[in-house]
């Protein structure tokens, strides 16, 4: 795993506290609810991947620390922390304010964030003027500064285009730039690379995770792609039916996962098998239990279910820095002779 400042003997502050958060979309019946109370803390520096298939709730938790989410969702419970300060209790004015200036976000399409008809360095201006008392050619300068900083070639020139004069990869990385170039304390990137070829993905990739150890910014990357964040994370939260069902050192997880379901997520990656071999496949779709159920959300779809699954499921610690929500841990006898030592 990569070693990072958040992995030293003197640990960053805690940058980012999510506690307990729940986000629910409010429409007719019985409430869906996307986010249940989801807890994590991130320190400065370090790189949380937050992972799942579709309907997680990985994208609404990114959402809900920006305070992007739209009706009829809305957060009804728990607590989201940001330097200490609660963001959810931020006028909408104090939280354009920090968006793009302290908390940054980077999204899968580029193409959705960036103006068609704007060239690239009016918008990179944009976003420093709108935080910071700079001059227009202060401005422009810092544009190219850090377009050259995210490996565009002729920064100078490329300033001066529009997107649709850009390539995919490049369009890209001018969205990674506009998210850079006030030096946020945290970034959140969903899906950033999806769209992407390989060997622009891991260019991207590298930089970003060059960019968080130089300059201390902490980052939350949302993905499915477990082979993304086993190169980039340095922890990781498994999110599933809107709960976080395990949660450790990204080495950990991935080397040792504990919940059948992340077992389930990295059997099905393509490993260069035999041609024409089947990859194993976690059977069914995301099952929406009423509000009143307690039990795991997981249970139909696990084939390790019995009938203690269908109670609430305890929060097992595997280890000092790994933990999951099962009544059958994979690791359930390494778990039990950690917890008997005294």
């Amino acid at each position: 795993m990569i070693a990072t400042s958040a992995q030293s003997s003197e640990k960053p502050d805690v940058l980012v506290e999510v506690e307990g958060l729940q986000t629910y979309f409010l429409t007719r019946g019985e409430p869906m609810r996307a986010v249940d109370g989801v807890s994590f803390k991130l320190r400065g520096g370090e790189v949380l991947g937050i992972v799942g298939e579709s309907g997680s709730g990985k994208t609404i938790t990114g959402h809900s620390i920006l305070g992007l989410v739209d009706p009829p969702g809305r957060v009804v419970g728990g607590s989201i922390r940001f330097r200490g300060r609660d963001l959810l209790s931020l006028s909408d004015e104090e939280l354009r304010q920090l968006r793009g200036d302290a908390i940054a976000a980077v999204f899968q399409d580029p193409m959705m964030t960036l103006n068609p008809v704007l060239r690239i360095d009016t918008q990179i201006m944009e976003a420093i003027r709108s935080h910071h008392r700079v001059s227009k050619g202060e401005a422009r300068r810092r544009a190219v500064e850090v377009l050259r900083l995210v490996g565009i070639p002729s920064p100078e020139k490329r300033a001066s285009a529009y997107p649709h004069e850009l390539s995919g990869g490049m369009r890209q990385r001018v969205v990674i730039a506009i998210a850079l170039v006030n030096s946020p304390a945290l970034i959140i990137a969903d899906e950033p690379t999806t769209a992407l070829d390989v060997t622009i993905q891991s260019q991207i990739i590298y930089e970003m995770r060059k960019l968080c150890r130089e300059k201390g910014t902490a980052m939350i990357w949302i993905t499915h792609d477990l082979s993304v964040v086993a190169s980039l994370a340095d922890r990781i939260c498994v999110m599933y039916a809107g709960e976080i069902v395990e949660e450790g050192d990204t080495e950990e997880v991935l080397g040792q996962p504990a919940h059948h379901y992340t077992g389930g997520l990295i059997a099905s990656i393509p490993s260069g098998s035999q041609p024409g071999e089947q990859l194993p496949q976690i059977k069914g779709m995301i099952t929406r239990y009423p509000a009143a159920d307690q039990g795991c959300r997981f249970r139909d779809r696990c084939p390790a279910k019995t009938d203690i699954c269908d109670t609430r499921p305890p929060d097992v610690r595997i280890s000092d820095s790994h933990s999951a929500k099962c009544h059958h841990p994979v690791h359930a006898p390494t778990m039990l002779a950690q917890e008997s030592t005294p």
